[in-house]
């Protein structure tokens, strides 16, 4: 990087993610200054290059381009508050977790004391910070984006500008993520009926890699289902599912395995019958998820 780019940047919040980040810039050249509630956890970056502020002042004083990485938004702005003055024509970029109406609720916040204001969403593990694919997606002031892209990109070569919408990243955040849960969970359902049976969980890995292959390999596909609405080609109908159910609560006694986490998947098939779906594609399903558009 030349020495001309390595703008300074300040980094609040050392948390895992936070430390991480702050870790990258560090580590690319950048002047850079970091500040924590807990001083010591600080400690680490100042002896690999970084500047630790006393106060939550001196930090956002220190850069015109502040970064924040905390719990919440509303963690985020009890952490500023003091200094709210001193973001007057600074820029400010978020990448804590959160929903869409909270983004909205702080760019509100930040922009009305006078900041230019950028959210993101870093979606990956921390230890994955400044890989060339780690993916980290932005959105809300376009010429913000586009001032400090080659800024922000050591922290993730995938970096990404969804749109003007302040809140689309937290709404992509939130979108993306509701597949975590729900799959290692059920990675873990199978882990225990292993386990039961004594044999090593590890044994599982390889061929649980294949399904998510398999399941990555069909997403496209299930996505232009649901964006054209029709589900007609079901290589997976609603009502195979819906005809294991029994099953799966007779495995569950079997194996000796709690599955009631279940509980809600199956209603949301029975719904789905019960609507005349039972010969659809899977992807159906997400016209469950639809609320009927109110009435004025």
């Amino acid at each position: 990087m030349a020495e001309d780019n390595r703008i300074p940047v300040t980094l609040i919040g050392l948390g895992s993610m936070g430390a991480a980040l702050a870790e990258a810039f560090v580590g690319a050249g950048h002047p850079t200054t970091v500040w924590n509630r807990t001083a010591a956890k600080a400690e680490p970056l100042v002896a690999k290059g970084a500047v630790r502020a006393e106060a939550i002042g001196e930090a956002v004083a220190a850069s015109d381009l502040v970064i924040t990485c905390m719990t919440s938004y509303e963690a985020t702005k009890q952490a500023l508050e003091p200094a709210a003055d001193a973001l007057s024509g600074r820029t400010l970029i978020t990448l804590n977790s959160g929903i869409p109406s909270h983004a909205r609720e702080f760019a509100e916040w930040a922009t009305g004391h006078g900041a230019r204001f950028l959210d993101g969403a870093v979606k990956n593990v921390p230890q994955a910070v400044g890989l060339a694919d780690t993916l980290i997606y932005y959105s809300g002031d376009k010429a913000v984006f586009d001032e400090y892209e080659s800024t922000v990109k050591v922290l993730g070569g995938d970096t990404v500008f969804l749109g003007p919408d302040v809140d689309t990243a937290k709404l992509y955040e939130a979108a993306v993520g509701t597949t975590l849960l729900p799959a290692l969970v059920g990675f873990f359902q199978g882990a225990a009926m292993l386990k039961k049976r004594g044999l090593e969980v590890s044994s599982m890995v390889p061929y649980s890699i294949k399904w998510l292959e398999m399941i990555n390999s069909i997403l496209p596909v299930l996505a232009e289902q649901i964006d054209s609405g029709d589900y007609s080609q079901a290589f997976s109908s609603i009502g195979l599912f819906h005809a294991a159910i029994d099953d799966e609560y007779q495995m569950g006694r079997d194996e000796d395995v709690d599955i009631s986490w279940q509980a809600p998947m199956h209603d949301l098939l029975r719904r789905a019958v019960a609507e005349g779906h039972s010969e659809d594609n899977i992807s159906a399903l997400a016209e469950m998820f639809l609320k009927p558009e109110k009435k004025d």
